[in-house]
């Protein structure tokens, strides 16, 4: 019988960096890695690179808990090829992914998963080769990862049926899945935790290796009877007693197994006192004795034997998932995509990002935005940002910023905590005190390092742009931020577009863009021979051949590099540009003065500026909207102890019209800093005044609460008074019937009472039930008569009730019973003729 043809490794290595495609036979996913700039246009590759998208890439790719997970997940982020409707599912995904982290009964961590193994099982399996077992243990993995998946999903569906909804889409994407329990029991039976096939797996198995154990304990039985272990055992022993009896090179001889064949290592390539094949020489030599040769072969086909059964077993566990392949197939290629949105959903966990609301921009003023799902708590309700701003981006964050800022701070900490420890260590090593004043000292600057670390955190800015608002000019100092705030809202809009929350402090409101051109750096171009100032030029001129109504634009410095007269026409002829027919979006910053009048001839342009610290002498990072920058170098100047003439000259030189500027933007700045903090008062008070407006609510419905109670109360009360009245009543009209057939005759006092009391209870009655009495009958009450009457009346006969005391009108006569019915007013009685007088 043939051997067993070998198994392949894992395939779809990669190799080196950068790559273009990860390819594979049969592959089933095609990602393009975060270093590949040839499948986009120059232009767009340029604008990514400099706002440094590559590196967002692989910060959030390195969530991901699998090499494919990690591949794909630079691939997705940064194709941006996106249309919208996958961006509003790619945000569901990510916040689906955070509820069910925060749900505590989801495990989306595949670390346990080796996906590569898997895709690696399926091949072999669609080629008809055997699984080797780290393969199967991988593929176990994947099917016990995706079962327990949907296990959690039934069980929190079961505990409340909102779940489903709650978890779209990944709810639907785990609940198609399909596991055959089968493949999972086949496989626990027959390969062990530890990669092994059980001796369990088959008969012919388990006889090989029952043999084994019968031959470790015959060690001096027949060759041909053997195993392996006990070969390896006499081989051992047959290399010690060689090595002994050749006393010169017992030193520098060893046994040792070559290519499974046990053999004598010598150091030297001096003959041996003993026959044998000599494998290898050189530094030293290699030989197998003769005499261990017959156990060596039988040591290799004890091998082959056992090989051959394990590979029978693995064949059998390969022929048992090609009839589920399609399944496996569909489960490996979601469990990737559960690794992506894993690494989206833990990257804004772990920087605090919020959900963004994208919008299309011509659906601007509709009801077309991405929702997440609210929480049935209203604390976890985000409130919708204004109708008004076309991107609301409140306390935004510079992603790599806090990342850089996070790695040094965990640095820093980390270094105190290495000095603390090696104090500690030194102090009880005893060390003299010279050493230890020392590392005291390294302790303290290391610790000030933290501190200062800790106490200036990255600082976010606000982006409220309205939407008449096309062109955005930003004007500030030099090092004051402004390039730094381009590439944050570049990357937010990109961020938002591939999945990501955004780094905010609420929900922000962010167009959808079909990509964001960007223009920041100096891009000089050597190979073209172009000056800094004509890459510039070039670059924006393929920004502008390339951006549509639904692209977000970023130009740093527009007009620099030039003369400053030409440069800043040049730059206000490409922003009025860009207003009249070019981006949706498009955000400068600049120095030139001139490009801050725009805003007062054309309503498409706004103006800010990075705030700047005049006493301190230093940018703030804040951005001041709606006020354009002013010009501080001579003031600054001026403080710094430049001579005053050398001063005044200079704002001599500058003009008076352009002081006279000056201060009207002085004085705006300073209207704009009392506006906002009426606005921060305002809306303190507003929200005092929500705040009193629930607890009246809450106070008005504990009081309709106890009204309530307290009617029902009431009417219970009713209701038991009435009950009790009407037991009392039906007891004494049995008496007055039990009293009727004792006593022929009463006083026409005792009749009045009686009539009276009858009154009362009747009364009773009635207010206790809240309804009249019906005029059509009533309940026939007996009373006695003095006297009885010898001849009955006749219907119309006008007769005197004495129980009463008035008249009535006989209606009806029952001469066998001799009763009467009679009608007194609005009442109809039923009497015994005895009880009335004519």
């Amino acid at each position: 019988m043939s051997m067993p043809v070998p198994l392949f490794a894992a395939v779809g290595t990669i190799h080196g960096c950068p790559i273009n495609i990860i390819r594979r036979r049969n592959a089933y996913f095609k990602v393009s890695s975060s270093m590949d700039h040839h499948n986009l246009p120059k232009v767009k590759s340029n604008s990514l690179r400099v706002l440094e998208w590559d590196k967002l890439c692989h910060s959030v790719a390195s969530f991901a808990r699998t090499s494919l997970g990690r591949q794909a997940t630079k691939g997705q982020l940064w194709s941006l090829d996106q249309t919208f409707q996958e961006s509003l599912r790619l945000l569901q995904e990510t916040n689906a992914a955070i509820l069910m982290h925060n749900h505590d009964s989801f495990n989306l961590d595949l670390t346990s998963v080796d996906l590569a193994l898997v895709e690696s099982a399926i091949k072999h399996a669609r080629r008809g080769l055997p699984l080797d077992a780290n393969e199967a243990m991988a593929l176990l993995s994947l099917l016990q990862f995706v079962e327990a998946l949907q296990l959690s999903l039934k069980a929190a569906i079961k505990q409340d049926s909102d779940c489903y909804k709650q978890f779209m889409p990944l709810s639907e994407m785990i609940t198609q899945l399909v596991v055959n329990r089968s493949i999972i029991k086949l496989i626990q039976q027959v390969i062990d935790e530890d990669g092994s096939v059980k001796d369990s797996a088959s008969s012919a198995l388990k006889k090989a290796r029952d043999q084994v154990r019968t031959l470790e304990r015959k060690v001096k039985s027949t060759i041909s009877d053997l195993h392996v272990f006990c070969l390896s055992v006499q081989l051992h022993q047959l290399m010690d007693k060689l090595i002994r009896n050749e006393t010169k090179e017992a030193a520098l001889m060893v046994a040792s197994s070559v290519d499974g064949r046990w053999c004598i290592s010598s150091g030297t390539d001096q003959p041996t006192g003993f026959k044998g094949l000599l494998l290898s020489s050189g530094s030293g030599s290699i030989i197998e004795p003769l005499a261990a040769v017959p156990l060596n072969d039988e040591l290799q086909q004890a091998r082959a034997l056992v090989a051959k059964a394990e590979a029978n077993v693995l064949l059998m566990v390969t022929e048992k998932i090609q009839m589920d392949l399609d399944d496996i197939e569909k489960s490996l290629r979601t469990a990737i995509q559960l690794d992506m949105i894993y690494a989206r959903a833990t990257y804004s966990l772990s920087y605090g990002g919020t959900y963004p609301n994208i919008f299309l921009p011509e659906d601007i003023d509709g009801p077309l935005m991405a929702e997440p799902y609210r929480s049935k708590d209203k604390t976890s309700q985000a409130s919708n940002p204004k109708k008004e701003w076309i991107f609301y981006l409140p306390k935004a964050y510079h992603p790599l910023l806090l990342q850089q800022h996070r790695e040094k701070l965990s640095t820093a900490r980390k270094n105190v905590r290495s000095a603390a420890a090696e104090i500690r260590r030194r102090k009880m090593q005893a060390e003299n005190m010279a050493v230890k004043g020392e590392a005291e000292i390294d302790l303290s600057s290391l610790q000030k390092q933290v501190r200062a670390l800790e106490e200036a955190p990255p600082v976010p800015v606000d982006f409220f742009i309205s939407q008449k608002t096309r062109v955005l000019v930003i004007t500030g100092p030099n090092t004051g931020g402004k390039t730094i705030c381009l590439k944050t809202i570049g990357l937010a809009a990109m961020m938002a577009k591939s999945g990501l929350h955004v780094l905010s402090s609420e929900s922000a409101k962010v167009p959808w863009f079909d990509f964001v051109f960007a223009d920041i750096g100096d891009e000089q171009s050597l190979s073209q021979s172009l000056s800094t100032f004509s890459g510039h030029l070039k670059q924006i001129s393929e920004i502008q051949s390339q951006s549509t109504r639904r692209s977000l634009v970023l130009l740093d410095e527009v007009g620099a590099g030039t003369n400053p007269l030409e440069g800043a026409a040049l730059g206000m002829s490409l922003l009025e540009s860009f207003a009249r027919s070019g981006a949706l979006l498009t955000i400068a910053t600049t120095h030139h003065g001139e490009l801050k009048t725009l805003k007062y001839s054309n309503d498409a342009f706004e103006n800010a500026c990075m705030e700047f610290d005049e006493e301190n002498f230093k940018p703030t990072y804040k951005i001041l909207w709606g006020v354009p920058g002013r010009s501080n170098a001579i003031n600054i100047a001026e403080r710094l102890g430049v001579p005053s003439t050398i001063v005044d000259n200079a704002r001599e030189l500058y003009g008076a019209a352009s002081a006279e500027i000056d201060e009207v933007i002085m004085d705006m700045e300073t209207y704009k800093q009392k506006f906002q903090e009426l606005i921060k008062e305002s809306r303190h008070y507003l929200t005092m005044s929500r705040d009193l407006h629930e607890k009246l609510l809450v106070s008005r419905r504990k009081l309709q609460d106890l009204g309530a109670q307290q009617r029902y109360k009431k009417m219970r009360e009713l209701s038991e008074a009435a009950a009790v009245a009407r037991s009392t009543l039906h007891k004494k009209v049995r008496q007055l019937r039990t009293s009727t057939m004792k006593q022929s005759q009463l006083s026409k006092a005792s009749k009045r009472k009686l009539a009276n009391n009858y009154k009362h209870a009747t009364a009773v009655e009635n207010e206790s039930q809240g309804t009249n009495m019906s005029s059509s009958s009533i309940q026939v009450i007996k009373q006695p008569q003095s006297e009885k009457n010898t001849e009955l009346p006749k219907v119309g006969d006008t007769v005197h009730v004495s129980s009463l005391g008035k008249r009535a009108t006989v209606l009806k006569v029952d001469t066998s019973k001799e009763e009467i019915v009679v009608q007194a007013g609005i009442m109809k009685l039923k009497l015994k003729a005895t009880d009335v007088q004519r």
